[in-house]
């Protein structure tokens, strides 16, 4: 058991967490710890090699891809949605631009409001999972609503803002949104086993997404998201190709320092000390940036991942449970 494995198997027991952790410090030494079963029915565990769907945490992924196309000329941070997207939004603002939707302060109606859903579940009554498939499949569900503020004007998290870029991303590239992060951002960064899987056809040890009820059975997530994760969530990673991930980026492998720096750049202030970037949070401690992370939550999905400026540090944290993620990049933390 290595010291990782060590310092966390308490709390791992306590809160019952099931997942794959990595650490690496500014030296290059890395550590991995794993915890409970990615397939429960058959008792195979989580190891180190384990894909984990990480939900929201790759709308890094779709921000990169955007920040690309931006480097390339095809588009601008000041574009305006209706300049670049040949999809009508008839009650949209015309005033939306790229860096609105990028920062969460579009103002356009999201498909999941957490203010009016509870349940994320309760999208697929109306919409069926089953039918969602790609970017497109989204848009009867909120292509048609009104705005919920003056683009601008305040933060509000947003995944429909996401999926817009998502289908900005496919029209300037020509590409199919998965098609193109797997070939510019994974192959590039090097996560060969990384990927926008569907659930009917999982690769090899890719760890199913488990909901645990209050008594005390479980059930598989495999009914509560769509088919196919895209621009908003539900790609699929290993703990090192997340470390990869973060590498390439500082390293300048997927963007050049100039565009790096706008997506690192605290755009807009969410509270007193967390900030978004392009895609990602930043958080500042005593007017210094403490770390830029990312994190998802899903049925039967958390995860975590941060890299850590000041000790160029990187913590990647891949639950399939649909909590348990948070507390132990809590106890990481601690170690800093």
């Amino acid at each position: 058991m290595n010291n990782l494995e060590t310092s966390l198997q308490e709390l791992s027991s306590k809160i019952d967490f099931s997942g794959t952790v990595m650490f690496q410090n500014g030296d290059g030494l890395v550590e991995t710890a794993s915890f409970g079963y990615a397939n429960r029915s058959d008792r195979l565990k989580n190891n180190q090699e384990t894909r984990f769907g990480i939900a929201s945490g790759c709308k890094l992924f779709t921000a990169i891809a955007i920040c690309q196309l931006v480097e390339e000329e095809r588009l601008t941070f000041d574009t305006r949605l209706k300049d670049c997207l040949d999809i009508e939004f008839p009650n949209f603002s015309e005033e939306i631009t790229i860096h609105h939707l990028l920062t969460h302060t579009s103002g356009i109606p999201d498909y999941f409001d957490e203010d009016v859903m509870n349940d994320f579940e309760e999208l697929w009554m109306q919409s069926p999972m089953y039918h969602i498939r790609s970017a497109q499949d989204f848009l009867p569900m909120f292509q048609n609503e009104q705005m919920k503020s003056t683009p601008g004007e305040s933060v509000h998290y947003n995944n429909a803002g996401y999926i817009v870029l998502g289908l900005i991303v496919e029209q300037a590239s020509g590409m199919e949104f998965t098609e193109y992060v797997q070939k510019n951002i994974f192959e590039v960064a090097g996560m060969s086993d990384s990927g926008y899987f569907s659930f009917d056809a999982l690769p090899s040890n890719t760890a199913l997404g488990y909901i645990d009820l209050p008594e005390g059975s479980w059930k598989t997530n495999i009914y509560s998201l769509p088919v196919k994760g895209g621009s908003d969530g539900g790609a699929y990673v290993t703990v090192e190709d997340m470390t990869k991930l973060w590498k390439a980026l500082f390293g300048r492998l997927l963007l050049n320092e100039e565009i790096l720096n706008k997506l690192f750049t605290p755009h807009a202030q969410e509270d007193e000390e967390n900030y978004f970037g392009y895609g990602i949070w930043i958080k500042k401690q005593d007017q210094q940036i403490y770390k830029y992370h990312v994190m998802g939550y899903d049925p039967g999905v958390s995860f975590h991942s941060a890299y850590y400026p000041a000790s160029q540090t990187i913590a990647v944290v891949c639950s399939n449970k649909s909590s348990g993620a948070y507390d132990i990049m809590k106890a990481i933390e601690g170690r800093l």
